[in-house]
């Protein structure tokens, strides 16, 4: 928020830290995220704000060459082809969840907090395609311990960021930051462990299954992943695949619950559309207008990552925004401050899917939300987090009517830690009485 201030009181770039530039352009994407050619330097990762797994590089943190290596291991798995493999897997944990809603629900006299389902059918669905079993949590009721310590360890990354910010203290952050009181990162030790555990199971399973690592393992011996990067890219699929899922899922939830006239026009077109919940597929849901346009509105007004990715200027300095910057300088493109910004978006605090409709109404800068990131380095997982999102918003809300508690009329104002960290959203969940 405080970021977002300084853009509204000073522009498009401002300076955030003492070597640290933040943009809310859409020209800056493609100047510092953006695809460059093979003999020219590409903005790397500030060092600075990415933390090294103890099992070494992954798809989010190695150079371009190691990047790319991982990248062409995991296409198979996030490919098309993959996805519609895929769906069964998927449609089967979005089954549990409606069972799971309508036996709990108490015919909609009891509120439920929505954020825990969607939390517990994404990490179902993302621990099944990357280690080829679930959490358990949506059979259980209950995060994992294993999920539940991995939130508070993702503070204390961004402590270790801060520490690291601070001249002389960042050789030493990792350790200092284990001294402090801190449960998710005295339990950092055990979430290797369990990844290990996990993923040596996986690699047991000879099988084949639809899933990120079959084409990995199907490689030829040194042509593949050793299984420490196996390990540390299970963690990263694993925190982005799920948590980002969930929080789009919730942000929706909300926007359309506070929105009612987006919500009536939204399930307008989904019960009309469709004669029954077993037509709801990845095909039949990319063919719908108004619901894509909810799900890119959701996106901006909360979007799964509040901060920036920072990189750093390349020998040489380069032009950002039409502006020299110096080599070595720290830039970034904040989310949450360029997608609420009147410099994009017209009327930006307000939840509009009809601009992302009817696109020349509006004259926004759509270009700019990049929710996914941009560039050779945007998330591999685009494309399965579009289809869980359309799968499940969609037959939520064939099959149940929802309203907002009063108790989380407000819920959307809440702290980020690079995630955020979502509070409760108490739904009543009432089923339909679907025809026969």
């Amino acid at each position: 928020m405080k970021v977002k201030h300084l853009h509204d009181q000073y522009g498009a770039v401002v300076r955030i830290a003492p070597n640290m530039l933040s943009y809310i352009s859409p020209q800056a994407w493609n100047d510092i995220y953006g695809h460059r050619k093979s003999h020219e330097p590409e903005m790397v990762k500030d060092p600075k704000w990415y933390v090294p797994d103890p099992n070494g590089d992954h798809i989010l943190y190695s150079n371009r060459e190691k990047h790319s290596h991982y990248r062409r291991m995991f296409s198979h798995g996030f490919s098309d082809r993959s996805l519609r493999e895929q769906e069964p897997l998927i449609h089967g944990y979005i089954n549990m969840l409606v069972d799971g809603l309508t036996r709990f629900s108490d015919n909609g006299k009891t509120p439920l907090d929505v954020v825990h389902w969607f939390n517990w059918t994404t990490f179902d669905i993302i621990g099944d395609l990357t280690f080829g079993e679930p959490f358990g949590c949506l059979k259980n009721t209950y995060l994992h311990p294993w999920v539940r310590d991995m939130f508070q360890t993702i503070r204390g990354i961004v402590i270790i960021r801060v520490l690291r910010q601070i001249s002389g203290l960042g050789q030493y952050a990792p350790k200092l930051i284990r001294r402090l009181p801190f449960r998710g990162l005295r339990m950092l030790d055990q979430h290797l462990k369990f990844t290990k555990d996990k993923v040596t199971r996986r690699v047991n399973h000879t099988s084949p299954r639809p899933d990120f690592m079959e084409g990995v393992l199907r490689q030829p011996e040194g042509k593949g992943l050793t299984f420490p990067e196996l390990l540390s890219n299970s963690s990263i699929f694993i925190i982005a695949g799920s948590e980002t899922t969930a929080t789009i899922l919730s942000g929706a939830t909300y926007l359309l619950l506070r929105n009612q006239d987006k919500m009536q026009k939204l399930l307008d077109e989904l019960r009309t559309t469709f004669l029954d919940e077993s037509m709801i597929t990845i095909e039949s849901t990319s063919r719908l207008k108004y619901l894509p346009a909810v799900i890119e509105e959701s996106l901006r007004l909360y979007s799964p990552v509040a901060v920036g990715f920072p990189r750093v200027v390349p020998k040489g300095g380069s032009m950002i925004d039409g502006q020299y910057v110096s080599e070595g300088t720290s830039v970034t493109v904040q989310h949450y401050a360029a997608y609420h910004s009147s410099l994009n978006f017209h009327r930006p605090d307000e939840f509009i899917p009809e601009r992302f409709i009817d696109k020349d109404s509006f004259h926004d800068r759509r270009d700019v939300l990049q929710p996914f990131s941009f560039g050779p380095r945007n998330c591999i997982g685009k494309n399965l987090a579009y289809a869980e999102i359309k799968l499940i918003l969609s037959r939520l809300l064939y099959r149940f009517d929802l309203r907002l508690s009063e108790e989380s009329y407000d819920w959307i104002n809440h702290k980020a830690y690079a995630l955020w960290e979502k509070p409760p959203l108490y739904v009543y969940v009432t089923p339909r009485v679907m025809e026969k």
